[in-house]
């Protein structure tokens, strides 16, 4: 089962192949409709099918010269088993921590609970102050120029 697992969402990382399967699951299609829409050459495209089908989420049924594809949903059993397994673990968790955490407040008493407020930065998406960019063209002062030196 792990490797169907790992199979099935190595094939499902790729956004390429999400596109196939979403395609798939309207109905069957032949290679040529798969990569009609998709920026890829047929190669690549023939790539990603070898994967799916390798995966198990993707059935090929040759018919004379052309290579009809259709989705095989049993194949994404042990993935939904795997997420639902996960799922109810972490539900737990934050349930547990919810729980605590009112607990927690309502032991402290009311002040306690609104959280603090947080910390601005001094500039939008940085920790620390912005230093002034030079303009183009600019020249710097150093401090031998800036006293009248010319070195």
């Amino acid at each position: 089962m792990v490797n169907n697992l790992n199979a099935a969402f190595s094939a499902l990382s790729d956004p390429s192949r999400r596109a196939i399967l979403a395609r798939l699951s309207q109905s069957e299609r032949t290679v040529g409709e798969l990569a009609r829409p998709l920026p890829m050459s047929l190669p690549a495209v023939s790539k990603h099918i070898r994967i799916l089908e390798e995966a198990g989420l993707v059935a090929v049924r040759k018919a004379g010269r052309t290579r009809r594809l259709r989705l095989v949903p049993s194949a994404l059993a042990p993935a939904e088993e795997w997420i639902a397994r996960h799922r109810a673990l972490w539900e737990g968790r934050f349930d547990a921590l919810a729980a605590y955490l009112r607990q927690t407040r309502a032991a402290s008493g009311p002040a306690a609970a609104a959280p603090p407020a947080p910390r601005r930065p001094t500039h939008p998406g940085k920790s620390t102050p912005r230093t002034p960019r030079r303009t183009k063209g600019a020249t710097r002062t150093t401090p031998q120029t800036a006293k009248g030196d010319s070195k």
